[in-house]
């Protein structure tokens, strides 16, 4: 083995008698440079906009979240809620109702979903970072805060005592009433926008904030019914041991969901273009590594000579192969190694300079992470070990008796 590799260091660092095979070397050994260096940085730029991505749910969304299994509201009990809180592992939680309505204002409508909150929300999730705009409101006030794309769409004003924003939901067995009249087929409120939310283009556009127990009357609910319960847990909780607590208290009818699951979608979406982008640069680096696969036959052609001396002098024909895998392995190996530093040189220079920019205030995101280096390696590892034996096996008796 040492012979073999000392054979194929010669080879690898020593110029060839014929020049053309010098310059296909050069190209084989720049493209897995450069195939190496593109995969790294496509998977660092990825993993930064998934996290520019999910950063907005983040904030938005709780750590966990209970809903009804089937239905739209749960019985949540004052004996459930201090069952809630004496759960070790939960910070804080919110009681939320949801449903969605119809909204109006100045001959403009649209369709969202009021959220009503408890005063614990803002202990929940970060409201200091989705509010863009304005107040949040004042409980009991007629109140409501909307997305940034609501706005756009009905043309809001913000405190506008002048011109409220109507919200109109369906009476409860409305259907049977004459849906023509809209004093009989739907409950009205007029509101006041007091603040404007912005997380995405999606939720921006979805959600009408207010107060609980507004909501509840709006929705002609009783105070023992919720859409959901979110939950806050402590940096040191279990969420396993806090799923199992919350399953004695709500001991059927309701469902769990973490950050994750709440955005199940959105992840999938995510995870599956990751490795789209993988598998698509994977093939561009396949297709570099044929230059690999010619260089070395190439060699191979080019030292018969010095081949046929070895085998006389009796290596044996699985060391001369041996030779010029090596050759490949350490030629993929070294270039992928040069092209991981070149990709991670790049990626400090966006974090540091934002040389490249979606918008002339948003740099691209880019995150720098240990596993980006691994997937690289071992996967111009494992290609080029697969294209170095393919190439040395061009190695024959025949190629000896010549």
């Amino acid at each position: 083995m040492n012979f073999s590799f000392y054979i194929a260091k010669r080879y690898l660092f020593s110029k060839s008698s014929n020049n053309a095979i010098n310059i296909i070397t050069g190209i084989a050994a720049v493209g897995v440079v450069v195939g190496a260096m593109s995969l790294f940085i496509v998977l660092s730029g990825f993993l930064g906009l998934k996290d520019f991505s999910l950063q907005f749910t983040n904030e938005f969304d709780s750590d966990l979240k209970i809903l009804p299994e089937s239905g739209k509201t749960i019985t949540f009990s004052e004996a459930q809620k201090n069952q809630l809180k004496a759960i070790d592992g939960i910070e804080t939680f919110s009681k939320i109702i949801e449903e969605r309505v119809f909204l109006h204002y100045k001959g403009k409508n649209h369709i969202a979903y009021i959220k009503g909150v408890d005063s614990l929300y803002g202990n929940v999730t970060q409201l200091d970072s989705i509010l863009y705009f304005g107040e949040w409101f004042v409980p009991a006030e007629h109140q409501v805060v909307v997305g940034l794309s609501t706005i756009a769409k009905l043309s809001i004003g913000i405190n506008d005592y002048s011109n409220l924003l109507e919200i109109y939901v369906p009476k409860p067995g409305s259907g049977q009433l004459n849906a023509l009249d809209p004093s009989e087929a739907f409950t009205k409120e007029n509101v006041i926008v007091s603040g404007v939310y912005q997380v995405n283009e999606d939720l921006d556009a979805k959600y009408v904030f207010t107060d609980l127990d507004f909501a509840r009357n709006l929705l002609s609910l009783d105070s023992t019914k919720i859409s959901a319960v979110e939950m806050k847990l402590l940096p040191t909780a279990s969420e396993e041991t806090v799923r199992s607590e919350i399953n004695k208290i709500f001991p059927s009818g309701i469902l769990i969901k973490n950050r994750f699951q709440q955005n199940d979608a959105l992840y999938k979406m995510l995870n599956t273009e990751n490795i789209a982008v993988y598998l698509i640069f994977t093939l561009v680096l396949i297709i570099a590594l044929f230059n690999v696969i010619g260089s070395i036959i190439m060699m191979v052609l080019d030292k018969r000579k010095n081949i046929k001396t070895l085998y006389n002098m009796g290596a044996s024909l699985p060391e001369i192969r041996r030779i010029f895998f090596l050759q490949g392995t350490l030629m993929t190996l070294i270039g992928g190694l040069i092209g991981i530093f070149l990709g991670i040189l790049a990626v400090l220079a966006q974090l540091k300079f934002e040389l490249v920019a979606i918008t002339s205030t948003l740099p691209y995101p880019v995150k720098l992470e240990a596993v980006n280096i691994a997937i690289v390696f071992v996967t111009i590892s494992v290609l080029g070990i697969i294209a170095s034996k393919i190439a040395s096996s061009r190695v024959r008796k025949k190629l000896l008796a010549y």
